[in-house]
């Protein structure tokens, strides 16, 4: 088998230099076959880049449409695996069709999709494995028991790279869905990417569409950057959320535009007497620019599995368009930890059905042995610097009886009613808090709160400190083909 090496360097190197470098190495007829061969190459950017590569097409892979390839991207991965304390590898997927079923991932490693590869998740349910349910929610979510592996899936692992130039997963979930519909699903569907127990992930310019179900999962893992990624479903597909971080810590999720059958971007922490024994929070999650499409569903939920506790959450720079409502938060009697912490600010909203929704009696739970009283405490919520345009009622804020959500803070934020808005506006019950220079004018629960000293507007907070995931160093990596690059093994 032949594999390649590849070059990584700082992303503030010009290219230019690059050029000059391996130029001035060689003279006269080298010179114009290092520029050839340079030609051949791409940039791609990346926390880590690789000092090992190959092509799918290298163990046999068939980019038709047709031959199922899930045995070669199993060899492939399990070959490059032996690169894992050798600089690493990347697999190249290049232009094509490729049919497979589920493959997993390996250590310091990087899967790469060209611009003109389309991955297809196979229709045979014969090949999707049935593994255990999460521990943090006790069974699947579409059934009890296990559930099917997802398309791309690692656990326990370190420095995963998922990338391309906008290259496109596709999970042809229809079948999938008419199951779930006609009641035929005996296990949770598939989601395309779940990475387990694993740090230093990237997942980025990438495009998925038709997910079966979820699309994005990390779930127990840390140090995670999703960036640039477009997700796409039909607005009537069910449960096809787009990125969900659960019990995960310090993330980042940034430049992705969603359009999805459910929520874009759900913040997750595990499901009733399951999320509260396991007790594994999410907190130091960043959300930014982010674009957001979905009708029946919200922009940013969190919730409702959220037993673990979820805190610092900061979402800034979100734009929704015909969504259900911004950012909710959902939780139930009965779900217990948190949430705590939670900083909106720079949102625009566009054709909104609510503008702000709580609710408290999110009433999904996975058996009957979770504990009624264990409530949920939720407080310290803030909104800021919020304009929103043609939306059907303000708000629904509803906490818990002898539970009530506190620290609600909205302050600058205008809301343009619909043509034919909700005879009343606000409905709020068991919440608390404060709001400043908000229109139209807030329900008593939330008064207006106090001035600055000099008269000004007090805003709701907003940290000032950074996280630890925004210190990441993306490099830009190149991928070489070249005959002078290659190493036997």
């Amino acid at each position: 088998m032949i594999f390649f090496s590849q070059v990584c360097k700082m992303s503030m190197i010009p290219i230019v230099v690059v050029l000059v470098l391996l130029i001035s190495t060689r003279g006269g007829e080298g010179s114009r076959k290092a520029r050839v061969l340079l030609d051949n190459d791409f940039e791609y950017t990346a926390m880590n880049c690789r000092a090992h590569s190959a092509s799918i097409v290298d163990f046999g892979g068939v980019g038709d449409g047709i031959t199922l390839n899930t045995k070669a991207f199993q060899a492939a991965i399990s070959s490059l695996s032996q690169f894992e304390s050798d600089g690493g590898s990347m697999l190249f997927v290049p232009a094509g069709k490729w049919l497979t079923g589920s493959f997993n991932l390996t250590n310091h490693f990087t899967l790469y999709l060209h611009r003109d590869a389309l991955l297809l998740a196979s229709q045979d349910i014969n090949e999707w494995q049935v593994i255990d349910p999460l521990p943090s929610y006790g069974r699947g979510r579409d059934a009890p028991g296990g559930r099917y592996i997802s398309l791309i899936f690692g656990t326990n692992l370190t420095d995963v790279i998922i990338t391309g130039d906008n290259g496109t997963i596709d999970g042809q979930g229809a079948l999938w869905w008419q199951k779930f519909h006609k009641g035929q699903v005996k296990h949770t569907r598939p989601y395309l990417i779940e990475l387990m127990h694993s740090e230093n992930i990237q997942i980025s310019n990438l495009t998925l569409v038709n997910s079966p179900s979820w699309n994005i999962h990390p779930v127990y893992s840390s140090n995670i950057l999703v960036q640039g990624i477009t997700i796409n479903a039909p607005l009537d597909s069910p449960n096809t959320d787009g990125i969900n971080p659960d019990s995960c810590t310090n993330t980042r999720i940034e430049d992705c535009y969603i359009v999805s059958g459910d929520d874009c971007v759900a913040v997750k922490s595990g499901w009733d007497e399951y999320g509260i024994s396991f007790g594994m929070p999410t907190k130091q999650l960043l959300i930014r620019r982010l674009t957001c499409i979905s009708p029946t569903s919200a922009v940013i939920a969190i919730g409702s599995e959220m037993s673990g506790g979820i805190e610092d959450v900061r979402a800034e720079s979100i734009h929704a368009i015909n969504s259900e409502s911004g950012v909710r938060i959902k939780t139930a009697a009965g779900r217990g930890g948190y949430v705590r912490d939670i900083y909106v600010r720079g949102m625009t909203m566009r054709t909104m059905k609510w503008a702000f929704w709580m609710t408290g009696n999110y009433g999904s739970h996975p058996d009957d042995r979770f504990d009624p009283n264990a409530l949920p405490a939720v407080r310290n919520i803030n909104y800021r610097d919020v304009v929103a345009e043609d939306v059907k009622m303000a708000a629904r804020l509803e906490g818990i009886a002898g539970d009530p959500f506190t620290e609600i803070c909205l302050s600058n934020v205008t809301i343009g009613m619909a043509a034919k808005p909700k005879k009343v506006q606000w409905t709020c019950t068991d919440v608390g808090g404060v709001s400043s220079e908000v229109t139209p004018k807030p329900c008593e629960q939330l008064p207006e709160g106090e001035g600055t000293a000099d008269g000004g507007v007090r805003e709701c907070e907003f940290p000032v400190d950074s996280l630890p995931i925004e210190d990441i160093v993306v490099q830009t990596c190149t991928y070489s083909t070249s005959a002078a690059s290659r190493a036997r093994v």
